[in-house]
């Protein structure tokens, strides 16, 4: 296979953007969404196009409770596929499940592209993206995929390759117009914007960042430079609100917006972008400022700050997601169960309910060398699995 840069044209590459602003929209404030919060199914944007890998049995064949209808034609898949070893080799659905061991190396969403020879001999060009999901806030137990293709033949005059290493989403610092495709010119300087006097009260500050902003979602400045000018007015507008903390009360109350005390970035940037704007812009915007904050930026600081980030504002989010990762991670749920199981009571096996004709059965060392049974495990799944691995 080939690595490569695939134009599929602009609803597939959008199909991708819109999937990671739909991961980041689902952070809340958190390094991993929950998957509590995700419905593959009902997903409409992209759920025929999208696959949910289950790793909470194991990393080695993770189950597929998941895959869109799409994938399932593409790959003529006529019955049920429940893990990773049922996946046919040379298929679409094994060029975007083969990528999962990544996602568990970088903690973070992985985009890649390529070509590759179909089971029927054609060239397909396809490009996928993977997010991590977690059901504790910190173990990657499940991964949501989405993948796009065409076939090469078929879309020669669609279809551009550029052959050069496959982009991976190994930071938040990735390239802003890979998977943020956020339409802002980088050559054009920030248009002229409000000027405030150094003693400027706190709803002065809130209305110059407003209509900063207001430009910039208007489409009147569409330049990186106008975007972080605005970001910059809202951070300086945040600094003062410390100041003035019931002016900033009454200004929050006045607009509908709670505090939050365990992201309170995110209160001041509803405020100057408004709480319909997009979610998972706020998102980053609100980590952006925090991190500026976390590394005490002064007042009138943060555009030159911002502007000397190699990855720009990609970078500050990265960093305040790293910073708010604990030295020591919490216990996992593995953890924890194999604590548990160390000591609870053994159990018979002549007490074990009627009902399949196969069981899956825990047993735990004992001190004599040998096995006492401790656990039932009640998995239709992970039993069928286990009866596999016999053969």
């Amino acid at each position: 296979m080939s690595a490569a840069t695939v134009e599929i044209g602009t609803d597939e590459r959008r199909m991708h953007v819109r999937a990671y602003n739909y991961w980041v929209s689902l952070l809340d404030g958190r390094d991993f969404p929950s998957i509590e919060d995700l419905e593959p199914g009902d997903v409409t944007d992209f759920a025929d196009h999208s696959v949910l890998l289950d790793f909470t049995c194991g990393r080695e064949d993770p189950a597929l409770p998941y895959v869109g209808t799409a994938i399932r034609t593409e790959c003529a898949l006529d019955s049920e596929i429940a893990t990773i070893a049922d996946v046919p080799s040379r298929s679409l659905l094994s060029r975007l499940t083969d990528h999962y061991l990544q996602i568990i190396a970088n903690r973070s969403p992985i985009g890649f592209e390529a070509e590759f020879a179909g089971p029927h001999g054609s060239a397909i060009c396809y490009r996928g993206i993977l997010m991590p999901f977690s059901s504790d806030g910190d173990t990657i137990d499940f991964i949501y995929g989405v993948i796009n293709w065409k076939s090469a033949e078929a879309s020669e005059h669609a279809i551009s390759l550029a052959f050069k290493p496959a982009p991976t989403i190994q930071s938040e610092a990735a390239t802003a117009a890979e998977f943020q495709d956020d339409g802002f010119d980088d050559a054009e300087p920030a248009p002229a914007g409000p000027v405030l006097d150094p003693d400027a009260g706190l709803a002065d500050r809130l209305s110059a960042a407003r209509e900063t902003a207001e430009s910039v979602k208007a489409g009147e400045g569409r330049t990186r430079a106008a975007l972080y000018r605005a970001l910059s007015l809202a951070y300086d507008f945040a600094i003062a609100s410390r100041e003035c903390p019931a002016d900033y009360q009454q200004l929050l109350g006045d607009s509908g917006v709670k505090a939050q005390v365990r992201a309170p970035m995110t209160p001041v940037v509803k405020l100057v972008f408004g709480v319909d704007y997009d979610k998972s812009r706020l998102t980053e915007f609100a980590a952006a400022l925090s991190y500026a904050g976390r590394n005490a930026i002064a007042m009138g600081g943060f555009e030159d700050f911002l502007g000397g980030q190699a990855g720009g504002l990609k970078a500050l989010v990265a960093g305040e997601r790293q910073a708010r990762r604990p030295e020591v991670r919490p216990e996992t749920r593995g953890q924890a169960a194999r604590v548990r199981l160390r000591s609870i009571e053994p159990i018979a096996l002549g007490d074990l309910p009627a009902g399949e004709e196969f069981a899956l059965v825990v047993v735990r060392r004992n001190a004599a060398g040998g096995y006492d049974p401790v656990a039932l495990v009640d998995d239709p799944a992970l039993i069928d699995r286990a009866v596999r691995k016999t053969l």
